[in-house]
């Protein structure tokens, strides 16, 4: 709802009109190490390995163009892109984090244009052709910053339901030892 904007209350652009895409660049498995400065993506959002060099700055949306094509990431941290990646370079009147987020909202539409074949790719051109809305600079700020609190509670939830289960689960063990423990009758 907070991505939804009523007819003339925002001026709506493509992404392509607003935003530059830019494509990774291509690493060999060989240059790729298990532990490392930089995050290297590929195919998917989890990360093919780590490399000493970074090609995209901190706070970018990257979207996966092959493999899992049209899944969209969010990386806080420096990453290197690969080939099979584009990531938005946005201008200063546009939060890279609001277009992360209005591009959630359209993933439906991004997977509908992936090509299937025998690997599933997505084009640039079908991104630069997203309709995305520009709200000022203000209401991006204020929406990203509601969106950051809801991603963040759902986090604590998903990390911290399992920690709370396992304290409720050693309390119980703690007060049924307890209970059933029964003093020794001498004989």
């Amino acid at each position: 709802l907070l991505l939804t904007f009523e007819e003339g209350e925002v001026e709506w652009k493509t992404l392509g009109e607003v935003c530059e895409l830019q494509r990774g660049r291509r690493l060999v498995k060989s240059q790729l190490e298990d532990i490392g400065a930089f995050a290297v993506y590929q195919n998917s959002l989890t990360p093919l390995g780590y490399y000493d060099k970074s090609n995209v700055q901190s706070e970018t949306t990257f979207i996966i163009c092959a493999g899992a094509a049209g899944e969209i990431g969010y990386s806080k941290s420096c990453i290197w892109a690969a080939d099979d990646v584009h990531f938005v370079v946005t201008p200063d009147h546009i939060l890279n984090k609001f277009v992360y987020y209005v591009l959630l909202t359209q993933q439906h539409l991004i997977f509908g244009q992936v090509r299937r074949a025998s690997v599933p790719r997505l084009s640039k051109t079908v991104l630069e052709k997203l309709p995305i809305p520009i709200p000022p600079l203000s209401e991006q700020e204020r929406i990203v910053a509601i969106l950051d609190k809801f991603d963040a509670l759902t986090n604590s939830i998903t990390e911290g339901l399992p920690r709370e289960i396992e304290l409720r689960q050693k309390q119980y063990e703690y007060y049924r030892n307890r209970l059933l423990s029964f003093p020794r009758q001498e004989a």
